[in-house]
């Protein structure tokens, strides 16, 4: 009854919101759902159109719940990007109402299967975090690319060259990822995380990853988890675990008490960037400054 009711409402919203008149803008407006989206397409489109994240810097994209100013900005869109694999899971059903309207691209649409890691049979179960496996993230790049010049084909030319610059860009950055990693690997370190964003990062770069929380930030850890974990750390001897940015530390402080318990001291690191980039103009407000904040927030802590 409860999504038959938002149904409604977002429908009556959709066909009442004020639009202002595209024909008077001097670029076309792209919205894109998440911060690391829209940084990519703000590369591959350069100065052609003025691309807007939905949601602002330090959002946890899992939980987000749009409101009407966010209805209204997707209405007046010229073109509206969104990540998918379900990560803007409360908003599924916006976008299944867009699309009989608006211009839409599924940035993750597309992407070979064997390449999305799950964590069980349902369609929600894939894993949305593809921007920490810098290979995955430029496929899904080029696929938008390739959507944005269908889009303005006039734009063509300078769209495929400033991708193919960016993705370029982003393949020395996946080579310095890999050195680094390799040194943390000799010594037999993992990446202990908030919430299990990073599976894409750990299978890319044979780093082991391990998360308290599930792939959504909806899910609770366990008393089972968090023994489970702490006792890991101890085996191991890992010397951080790392905090996020869009997500309460509450629960990564209990591994380090825990820890402390059995008299192994850690440090409890970052906050890492995970589902959003920093505010503008600072070093991780853009993805490429996110991954090299993160990897040395990373490298600094569990290198010994």
């Amino acid at each position: 009854m409860r999504k038959i009711l938002f149904l409604i409402l977002l429908s009556i919203g959709l066909l009442s919101c004020k639009r202002e008149d595209k024909t008077q803008r001097q670029k076309p407006l792209v919205v894109a759902t998440t911060s690391i989206l829209a940084d990519g397409i703000r590369n591959m489109l350069g100065d052609k159109a003025d691309v807007r994240a939905l949601m602002p810097a330090g959002v946890d994209p899992h939980l987000y719940k749009a409101s009407v100013r966010d209805l209204d900005l997707l209405q007046e869109a010229d073109m509206v990007v969104y990540h998918g694999l379900f990560l803007e899971g409360k908003m599924t059903e916006i976008f299944e109402k867009l699309a009989y309207s608006q211009n839409l691209i599924n940035a993750a649409e597309n992407l070979p299967e064997e390449l999305l890691l799950r964590s069980g049979p349902e369609a929600h179960s894939v894993d949305p975090h593809i921007w920490f496996d810098l290979k995955i993230w430029s496929i899904a790049l080029s696929n938008t690319s390739k959507a944005l010049a269908a889009w303005k084909p006039e734009w063509k030319q300078e769209i495929e060259q400033n991708t193919a610059q960016y993705l370029n860009e982003l393949k020395t950055l996946d080579q310095e990822i890999q050195f680094k990693v390799d040194q943390l690997k000799s010594s037999n370190q993992a990446l202990i995380t908030a919430h299990d964003a990073f599976a894409y990062f750990g299978k890319s770069y044979q780093l082991e990853v391990k998360g308290l929380q599930g792939l959504s930030t909806l899910s609770e850890p366990g008393l089972r988890d968090l023994t489970g974990l702490i006792q890991f750390i101890v085996d191991r001897n890992i010397h951080a675990v790392f905090a996020e940015q869009t997500i309460s530390p509450k629960a990564i402080e209990a591994v380090v008490a825990g820890c402390a318990n059995q008299n192994h001291q850690i440090v409890m690191a970052g906050p890492l960037f995970t589902d959003s980039l920093d505010a503008p103009d600072t070093p991780a407000g853009t993805y490429i400054g996110m991954v090299r904040s993160n990897l040395q927030t990373i490298y600094k802590n569990l290198n010994p």
